[in-house]
This record gives structure tokens, C-alpha cells and sequence, in this order.
């Protein structure tokens, strides 16, 4: 019952808005008859909204009118039209804000008053006029000409509901950015993000670089890739699921500080913390450790969180957060037993660490030994609870392929993830740069594969061979920018922060 309800009010929706469409194409060939070009390129506006209020909203309605002279010249889509007949008003929304607007057909003429007339809610329109006061003190501009920009022909959602179907929302981002400025200030945000990211490496020394996001060796994390085809070259390729392999080779080359902001794939599961095109910040210094990244870190994390929220604390769906350094720092088993509560036994012992892991729901292939099953056993008993910026090290050396080993401790290597308000943000390490090491463990990677596991890594010689040039001592991190967006933007879901995130196909 409730299927068809919903089926019989999706298809009232389409007639209404299918009856309006046709309405303002009715419209649309009536201006084309009085000569009025409907997508005109020649209008340029000279003032933005949020300027024209930042400059006069302080003024009075009597100042204003003292200052009839100055003309301001906007343009915008039309959101709001209220008719009186003679005269109306509306607000014109452009990339900045909007302001109301008022035209009166005995300022602009009868004949421009006719084409005003025709025009919808959704139009684009372009306006010139002084600033007044209407009798309720709003800011309005009085326009003494206008000019249709661009005519829309499909309306808006409705006003007072605007657009909430979520879907819908992914869907058709644009009506979404169109209708709900709390969406278009989440996108500012991530913008000011990755200006702020880019900044603070720059002022470090960094380079930032590209490197292939279609490889024929797809390395550098632990994920299953999505696959390609070049047909001139008549060779499979994959997209890549980390830039790692490539930033490091720069390494090799002599470029000591590099980054890349951009695009990896991973061809998972879809949730609220995973899409299968994310952006990731990688970044590699020579000559440091990871200790000295977990020290930048701080830094960076805080960095962004001052240009978007103001401070280092902050809510995050209702908890606070406080970024203030230094961050808690725990060894990765220590974790396990002071916050998962997990028998100390099962530590180092990997049959009872597989049997507890699959207890929780961990899936395990032949071959999975001890790090694999803790760090299942870690993602469900500890990292839920990491709300505050928390700095976890010591990681198992069988889940580290490309890490450095400890001097102290042969079955863990220098590692550390950060977790903040239950999730994984960043991945950082030394850096292995022994040649050898690195193919025993992509050998190990290899013994993974051909038992089933289809996220180990690939075998790349040639990157072995690069090592075997020389890399200097260095530490590499990332960063995901779609969970740093999330949390500085209070957003539950990653759909919320990339602009257009995977859907399955529209369904008729």
C-alpha cells in the first residue's frame, strides 16, 4: 500500500511539474515572438551581492536615499517573485548571496514590465539600480532596467519544502546547490580546505606533483583496484588505488618533499564513510621520520580546522572535538587491551586472535596470520571509540608492506594511524628503503593473492629496482580528505562532501 501511495504521488509530481514545464515554454516562445533572446550572452554584472551588503546594509533608508546616484549592477537567478499587479518584488541569488529587488512597471516602462511578466522563478536575470529601504528596512535595490539572462524552463522545487529527498539531492546536485545554502557552504569549506592544505606544504618546502591515475601496476595500499582497457596499446590497465609507489620513485629522483592531491579508486563497498572515487592528500619528506609526521599532523589538522571552524574545538554530531596538541598517543595492542578489552592472550596467540575475530564478524582467507586478525578485531572493539584526535602506533608488520620494520621489535613497523570522532582519517610511516625487504614483502603480498586475497598488493620490480638506486631515509602520509571535510563540517555521510558521489543508475 504504502509502494503504490508513493508511486501514485511520483506520478501526480511529474504531471504537475510536466504541466509546468510546458507553461513556461509557452512563455518562452511568447518572449522569442517579442523579440526578447532567451540565452543572451551580453549582460555583465559589476557588483557581487555579499559586497553590496557589506558595504551599504549599515546605511539608513535616509542615506540611501541620498545616495540615488550610485547604481549597482547585479545578476542572478530569480528564487522568490511576489506580484502586486504594477509592480514586484524578488530575490536574485547569485554566487555570493542574495538581495530583494524591486521593479515598477511605471520605472521600467510598460514594455519591459510585459517581458517581466513572462519571466519564472528560476530565470536568470540581470538588474541595475540605486539601493533603498523598503517600509520593513530590507536592502533592496529599485531597478530602473533589467535584462532576461537566461530562461529556465523547468521550475524549482517548492519553496517552503525545498529539496529534502536525499537521493535527489546526490542525484541532481545542482537543484541541491541551487535551493540549499548549507550545501553550497559546505562545498566553500572543502575548497578552503585543500587552498589551506596546499599552502601549508608549500610553506614547508613541498612540491606538488601528478602522478598516473591509469597504471599498470596498481600499488601503494591495500584494495582491490578497478580495472581497464587501453585499446591502442591492447593492455589492461588499472586505476590507481594510491599514488605511493610513484611519489616515492620522485624521492628517488631528488624531489625530497613532494605531494599530490588528487583522486584514487577503490573498487568496495559503498557507506557512509566509503565512495569508490575518494581524494586523498599523499605526502613524502626525506630525511624524517614518522614520529616528525605525527608532529606535522598536528599541525596541518589544525591548520584546517582554524579556517573552517574558527578554533580547535568544535562539535562533531553533537560530541565536541578538541584538536589542542599534543594528541593521545597509544601503541596498537595497548589499545586493544585498555579500550577493546581484549584478552591479553589473544595478542599473541594467532589462532585465538582468528577465532575471536571471526566471533565479531571478521572474514578471514588461508594464510591470515596474527596482524590481520588484531587489526580486525582493532576496526570493531577500538576505533569507534577514538573521538578525540588519538595517534595509534606499532602496527603489525603483516598488514605494513611498504613500512619500515622497528629496530626494536621485528613484527612491528613504524606506523601510525590517526582516528578522530571514531574513524580512520590518516596513514603515516618510515618508509621502507631496503630493496630486499621490499621484495620479500611483495613476495609475501604475491603468497596472498594466489590464496584468494584480491586487495594484497601487486609485485612491482620496477619500483624494487628504483630502491635499489637508493631512497633516502623518508615518511610518507596520507590524508582523506572527503573524512577531514566530514568532520569540519559536521557531516554524517561522505555523499555530503563530494560534489557528485556514486549512485546506481536512475531508475524510470
Amino acid at each position: 500500500m504504502a509502494e503504490q501511495v508513493a508511486k501514485q504521488a511520483k506520478e501526480k509530481g511529474i504531471l504537475e511539474e510536466n504541466f509546468l514545464v510546458r507553461q513556461r515554454r509557452k512563455k518562452a516562445q511568447e518572449l522569442k515572438e517579442m523579440g526578447v533572446p532567451l540565452f543572451p550572452n551580453t549582460f555583465r554584472p559589476r557588483d557581487e551581492i555579499a559586497r553590496i551588503r557589506a558595504d551599504y546594509e549599515r546605511l539608513d533608508a535616509a542615506q540611501l536615499e541620498a545616495r540615488q546616484d550610485l547604481k549597482f549592477s547585479i545578476a542572478g537567478r530569480i528564487m522568490a517573485l511576489r506580484s502586486f499587479g504594477k509592480a514586484a518584488f524578488i530575490k536574485v541569488q547569485d554566487r555570493t548571496g542574495q538581495i530583494q529587488c524591486h521593479i515598477q512597471r511605471d520605472v521600467v516602462g510598460p514594455e519591459q514590465y510585459a517581458i517581466f511578466k513572462k519571466m519564472d522563478v528560476g530565470d536568470f536575470i540581470g538588474v541595475t539600480g540605486p539601493l533603498f529601504r523598503t517600509r520593513t528596512q530590507e536592502l533592496t535595490i529599485r531597478v530602473e532596467s533589467f535584462s532576461l539572462v537566461t530562461k529556465s524552463y523547468r521550475p524549482l522545487p517548492e519553496k517552503f519544502h525545498g529539496l529534502t529527498d536525499v537521493e535527489r539531492r546526490y542525484r541532481q546536485r545542482y537543484l541541491d546547490l541551487i535551493m540549499n545554502q548549507q550545501v553550497r557552504e559546505i562545498f566553500r569549506a572543502r575548497s578552503k580546505i585543500i587552498q589551506t592544505i596546499r599552502a601549508f606544504l608549500d610553506d614547508r618546502g613541498f612540491m606538488e606533483v601528478e602522478t598516473p591515475m591509469m597504471q599498470i601496476i596498481p600499488g601503494g595500499a591495500t584494495a582491490r583496484p578497478f580495472e581497464t582497457y587501453h585499446n591502442a596499446l591492447g593492455m589492461k590497465l588499472y586505476l590507481r588505488v594510491a599514488p605511493e609507489l610513484y611519489l616515492k620513485r620522485l624521492v628517488v629522483g631528488g624531489l625530497e618533499r613532494v605531494y599530490e592531491l588528487g583522486r584514487n579508486f577503490r573498487n568496495e563497498g559503498v557507506s557512509v564513510r566509503h565512495n569508490p572515487e575518494f581524494t586523498m592528500l599523499e605526502f613524502y619528506q626525506a630525511y624524517a621520520t614518522y614520529e616528525d609526521l605525527m608532529v606535522l599532523t598536528e599541525e596541518l589538522i589544525a591548520e584546517c580546522a582554524r579556517a573552517v571552524t574558527g578554533g580547535l574545538k568544535f562539535e562533531y554530531q553533537g560530541k565536541e572535538v578538541d584538536l589542542t596538541p599534543p594528541w593521545q598517543n597509544l601503541d596498537f595492542r595497548t589499545s586493544l587491551l585498555e579500550i577493546g578489552g581484549v584478552p591479553p592472550k589473544v595478542l599473541f596467540d594467532a589462532e585465538e586472535a582468528l577465532g575471536l575475530s571471526r566471533e565479531l564478524g571478521g572474514v578471514h582467507r588461508p594464510g591470515d596470520g596474527l596482524g590481520k586478525a588484531l587489526h580486525k578485531i582493532f576496526e570493531v572493539t577500538v576505533e569507534p571509540h577514538l573521538w578525540q584526535p588519538t595517534f595509534i602506533t606499532g602496527f603489525p608488520k603483516e598488514i605494513s608492506p611498504l613500512s619500515r620494520t622497528c629496530d626494536h621489535d621485528p613484527d612491528v613497523v613504524e606506523r601510525f594511524e590517526f582516528f578522530i570522532a571514531g574513524r580512520e582519517v590518516g596513514n603515516g610511516f618510515s618508509e621502507l628503503n631496503d630493496p630486499d625487504d621490499q621484495l620479500e614483502r611483495f613476495q609475501a603480498q604475491q603468497a596472498q593473492r594466489a590464496a584468494g586475497d584480491e586487495e594484497a598488493q601487486f609485485m612491482d620490480l620496477d619500483y624494487v629496482r628504483a630502491l635499489e638506486y637508493g631512497m633516502p631515509p623518508t615518511a610518507g602520509e596520507g590524508v582523506g580528505i572527503d573524512r577531514l571535510v566530514m568532520l569540519l563540517t559536521d557531516q554524517p555521510s561522505i555523499r555530503e562532501v563530494i560534489l557528485f558521489p556514486l549512485l546506481r543508475p536512475e531508475r524510470g
